[in-house]
């Protein structure tokens, strides 16, 4: 007979084997401590650390306004959404959340699902579905969702170069003319941190009669006037058709959406199997995204404060000599190109120094690229930086690791 479980074991002995095994961290995060959690050893005892790699970029997620919303919802409603909206109906909070989405948006409609990742996934599929014929013209950086999405659908599907315009076009125009097209891409990438042309990219989205598709997961809450993200901050919304994003990161909760024209998103909420057949979010969580999206829109501040701390610490890494990657937005990744070194800097930072910070290695981003991403937060002291700093310096000497020349 088949060795099913020798089968499983030799999986996870690969990953084992190539350096990026990942072992969770069991932390408690501490209410209205953020970035303070407690760590659990396996040996039962207990450690305060600092976590330096949360996507709750800004706190959301401990804010009294946002825990009060979800505590009141608690109270009025009870726990559960009791199914599908199909089946159980849509909570109150859902309702006004997604119309406070589409407004933030400056959009017809919103819909909400129970994740980024299935936002995108179902998204992108239905769209093959009720688009027949369809190309889809894919950043090579879209995150594994968008990817999962595109493939599922079956239909014809061009990957372009990161960020690439020209290579963009290029496939553009090799297309059928009457084609229906989709761009799909990101403006912030979470890995490396870099931006998108949202303007440039829908210059040649309406030259050649695409539709633009764009995951702002990383940028919500973080950019634009009232924190609608890129294509707010630069002016573009009127030129994105499709806009996806999520409820897990600088909203600090969890769920995703897609926002867009009436009939685009009814066509998805209609045919989406990935959102007709999952049970909708709990009322809890669509009031403390209420709550919190409200706060945001309200506070430019924070975003102000976000990134000043992201520069502070890319200007104290590039000082000590650490070799901080170029990012033009608040995610600061610093190089290490080894995933056996990437993830032993990791632990020693954590068991040796209370840091926090989870080794990024393939494939989440390409072999020889490992790294550790930095996020820091409003929450993130000077003196917190201070002995992160000190403890980077100390085990890039240790383990020998390349450093970039200090600037004069």
């Amino acid at each position: 007979m088949f060795d099913y479980k020798a089968a499983f074991q030799s999986a996870v002995e690969q990953v084992k084997g190539e350096g990026r095994y990942r072992v969770f961290a069991d932390l408690k995060r501490v209410r209205g401590q953020f970035p303070h959690a407690v760590r659990r050893r396996e040996d039962g005892s207990e450690q305060d650390v600092i976590v330096w790699c949360s996507n709750d970029y800004l706190g959301m997620g401990q804010h009294p306004d946002v825990l009060k919303a979800m505590q009141d919802a608690i109270d009025d409603s009870g726990a559960g959404a009791g199914g599908t909206r199909n089946i159980s109906g849509t909570t109150r909070s859902a309702v006004d959340l997604e119309a406070e989405l589409a407004s933030w948006h400056q959009k017809e409609a919103a819909l909400l699902m129970t994740s980024g990742y299935v936002a995108n996934e179902a998204t992108l599929t239905t769209l093959q579905r009720i688009l027949p014929g369809l190309i889809i013209f894919s950043d090579s950086l879209n995150h594994a969702s968008m990817i999962a999405g595109i493939r599922n659908g079956g239909c014809e599907r061009h990957v372009f170069l990161h960020n690439d315009l020209t290579h963009l076009e290029s496939l553009l125009a090799a297309a059928p003319a009457d084609a229906p097209k989709l761009i799909a891409f990101e403006s912030v990438y979470s890995m490396d941190g870099d931006i998108a042309d949202l303007a440039g990219t829908i210059a040649l989205a309406r030259k050649y009669g695409a539709m633009t598709y764009l995951d702002e997961v990383h940028a919500v809450g973080l950019y634009g006037p009232t924190g609608a993200g890129v294509a707010e901050r630069d002016g573009v919304l009127d030129g994105i058709d499709i806009i996806e994003c999520t409820l897990g990161k600088a909203i600090g909760v969890m769920g995703g959406y897609i926002a867009g024209d009436a009939v685009v998103v009814d066509a998805v909420r209609s045919w989406a199997s990935g959102f007709i057949f999952t049970t909708s979010l709990p009322p809890a969580l669509t009031a403390g995204a209420l709550a919190s999206v409200r706060h945001l829109k309200a506070h430019p501040e924070l975003r102000v404060a976000h990134q000043e701390r992201a520069q502070t610490l890319k200007d104290r890494f590039a000082a000590a000599g650490i070799p901080v990657m170029a990012s033009e937005s608040h995610i600061v990744p610093v190089h290490v190109g080894n995933p056996v070194h990437c993830k032993m800097i990791s632990d020693m930072l954590l068991e040796d120094h209370g840091v926090y910070v989870q080794p990024i290695n393939y494939p989440t981003v390409p072999k020889g690229t490992e790294r550790l991403r930095f996020t820091p937060s409003p929450n993130h002291t000077d003196a917190m930086m201070d002995d992160l700093v000190r403890a980077m310096d100390a085990l890039w000497t240790h383990c020998n690791v390349a450093r970039m020349p200090v600037a004069a």
